[in-house]
C-alpha cells in the first residue's frame, strides 16, 4: 500500500500551497435551511482506501481521495472518475456516519465509468439505506443553471488531511457562488470535449466529485472537477477579482444521466419538464417526440476557419439512448465534434410512443465568424426518395444560418426542437436551452428552413428535428481557443 500513500502525498505536495480557505456566501444567494443542510450533509460520502485493518484510538487509518454523493435509496452514488484513478485499481471505500456509533467503512462497487467526461457510478455494499446509517440522497436537476444563478458546492474533508482516521471529525463546506458560464475543454489529452460549468469560488483539495447543487432547488447540477486556470472570458476575469479568489469547474450532471440510463439506475428529478426553458408556437399543436433529458452542444473545431453544418439521422431506442446514427451531411472536422457530443444525449420516451426506435433529425450549425449583416449563409440539400420500407427522420432541405448578437467572449449555444408535420411543414419551435437569451434572434432564421418529413412504416408522419446553434464571438481570435485541459483537478 506504500504506492497509494506516496501517490496521495505527491498530490498534496503539488497543490496544497495553492489552496485558500472559503469565504462567506455571496450576496444574493439563499442560505441553506437547517433541514436542507442536513439532507445535503448526509448525502455526501468521502471516497477513501483503508491502509490498516488494525484500529487505533482514532479508528481505522485511510487515504482520502475525494467526495461522492448518493442519488437513490438503492445505495448508488456518483463521483468524478479521476478520484478513482488515484486508487490504482484498488477497492474504493466510503466513510458513513451512524447516529449512536463511530463512523464505519463500507465497500463501494464500481458500476460504470465514463472517463471521457470524468463521471463514475458506484454502489455501496451493503446498501446503507437498509441499515442505521445517516444517509440521504439528492435529486438531479434536468434544467441547466444559467449564468448568475446561485449554486452551492458542498464537500467533506478529514480534519487531519495527511493522517485521517475513521473516528476523526470531518470539516464540511457549503460555499455559495454563482454560475459564470460554460466552456469546452478536454479533461485529458486524446479524449473528447466536455462542456464545463464554471462557478465563482475556489476549489480545495479533496473537493473532486462533490455535488454542485442549485441554491434554490437543492438538486445537483454538476460534479466538482477542479480549479479553472484559463480565465479568458470577461466574466471569469471578474470572478478572480472577488474575495474568494478563484473559479471552480464542474462537469454538468447531464453527462451522468446517460450512464444511469445505460445501467438501469433510477434517479430522482427536481421537476418534470425542467429541461424546457421556453417555447415559441408558430402553428398547430406540436408533434409527439422523445422528451429530451440531456442535450449537450459541441465546440468549434480549432482548425476550422469557417463555419459548418452537420446533419444526422438517428434513432432513440427504448432506453432513451441514440442508436443507428447516420451522418447525412457535414465536414469531418465538425462531424467528429458532433458525434462526441450526441453520444452523451439521453431522452425519456413519451408514454404513447411505439415500442420500436423513434427516428429524429439532428442539425448542428457552427456559425461562420465575421459574416456581414443580411448575408446569412444558405445551404440546400437534396435527398434521394425514401424506399417504401425505409425508416428516415425529418431532415432539412434548406437551412439559413442565424446571426445572433453574442455579447460575451465565450461560445454560447442555443438548442431548439423543431416539430415538422407529415407534409414537411414547420409546426412549432421549442427552446430547450438558451445560455444567453439568444433564441429570439435565432428563431426568425429557423422559421425559413424547409424540410422533408419523417418516413415510418411506408408513410410520412410528424417528427422532431433537434437543432443546435453554435454562434462564435468574432472578436475572440481563433488561436486563443484551446481544447487542451484548462483545469487543475482537486
Amino acid at each position: 500500500m506504500k504506492h497509494l500513500r506516496n501517490a496521495l502525498l505527491g498530490v498534496l505536495a503539488a497543490v496544497v500551497l495553492l489552496c485558500r480557505p472559503f469565504t462567506p456566501a455571496l450576496a444574493g444567494t439563499r442560505p441553506i435551511p437547517a433541514s436542507e443542510s442536513e439532507d445535503l450533509s448526509f448525502a455526501l460520502c468521502p471516497i477513501v482506501y483503508p491502509v490498516d485493518q488494525s484500529p487505533s484510538d482514532r479508528g481505522f487509518p485511510y487515504l482520502f481521495y475525494g467526495n461522492g454523493f448518493f442519488i437513490n435509496q438503492q445505495g448508488y452514488l456518483l463521483t468524478a472518475a479521476h478520484v478513482l484513478s488515484q486508487l490504482s485499481d484498488a477497492q474504493p471505500y466510503i466513510v458513513l456516519r451512524l447516529p449512536m456509533a463511530p463512523p464505519r467503512l463500507l465497500k463501494a462497487e464500481v458500476i460504470a465509468i465514463d472517463r471521457d467526461h470524468d463521471v463514475a457510478l458506484l454502489r455501496a455494499t451493503p446498501n446503507p439505506f437498509a441499515g442505521r446509517y445517516q444517509v440521504r440522497f439528492l435529486p438531479l436537476a434536468v434544467e441547466r443553471p444559467v449564468p448568475a444563478q446561485g449554486v452551492l458546492a458542498a464537500a467533506l474533508r478529514p480534519s487531519r488531511l495527511k493522517d485521517p482516521h475513521t473516528y476523526d471529525a470531518f470539516s464540511e463546506d457549503h460555499p455559495s457562488g454563482q454560475v459564470l458560464e460554460y466552456q469546452f475543454s478536454q479533461l485529458d489529452r486524446g479524449r473528447g470535449d466536455t462542456e464545463l460549468l464554471l462557478f465563482n469560488h475556489d476549489v480545495l483539495l479533496g473537493d473532486s466529485g462533490a455535488p454542485v447543487v442549485s441554491a434554490e432547488s437543492q438538486a445537483v447540477v454538476g460534479l466538482v472537477e477542479g480549479r479553472w486556470l484559463r480565465a479568458q472570458a470577461a466574466s471569469v476575469a471578474a470572478a478572480t477579482a472577488q474575495p474568494n479568489g478563484g473559479v471552480g469547474a464542474a462537469v454538468p450532471i447531464h453527462y451522468a444521466i446517460p450512464l444511469l440510463q445505460q445501467h438501469g439506475v433510477a434517479w430522482h428529478s427536481a421537476g418534470e419538464g425542467a429541461n424546457k426553458v421556453g417555447s415559441e408556437n408558430i402553428g398547430p399543436a406540436r408533434s409527439a417526440a422523445p422528451l429530451p433529458l440531456s442535450l449537450v452542444a459541441a465546440p468549434h473545431p480549432p482548425e476550422a476557419l469557417e463555419g459548418g453544418e452537420v446533419v444526422l439521422d438517428a434513432a432513440v431506442d427504448g432506453d432513451g439512448q441514440l442508436e443507428d446514427i447516420k451522418v447525412v451531411q457535414g465536414q469531418q472536422a465538425f462531424v467528429d465534434k458532433v458525434l462526441n457530443a450526441v453520444h452523451t444525449w439521453s431522452f425519456l420516451r413519451a408514454a404513447h410512443q411505439e415500442h420500436d426506435a423513434t427516428r429524429i433529425g439532428i442539425v448542428f450549425q457552427f456559425a461562420s465568424p465575421g459574416v456581414m449583416p443580411g448575408k446569412s449563409p444558405m445551404r440546400r440539400y437534396d435527398y434521394l426518395p425514401a424506399a417504401e420500407n425505409e425508416e428516415r427522420s425529418a431532415l432539412p432541405t434548406v437551412t439559413i444560418e442565424p446571426q445572433p448578437n453574442v455579447r460575451t467572449f465565450s461560445d454560447p449555444n442555443v438548442i431548439l426542437a423543431a416539430h415538422v408535420s407529415a407534409q414537411g411543414e414547420l409546426m412549432s419551435i421549442d427552446v430547450l436551452d438558451d445560455e444567453e437569451s439568444l433564441a429570439s434572434s435565432v428563431t426568425p432564421a429557423i422559421r425559413q428552413w424547409q424540410f422533408v418529413p419523417r418516413k415510418h412504416a411506408g408513410a410520412n408522419c410528424d417528427s422532431t428535428v433537434f437543432i443546435v446553434i453554435m454562434p462564435r464571438h468574432a472578436a475572440l481570435p481563433i488561436h486563443a481557443r484551446s481544447n487542451e485541459s484548462s483545469g487543475e483537478r482537486k
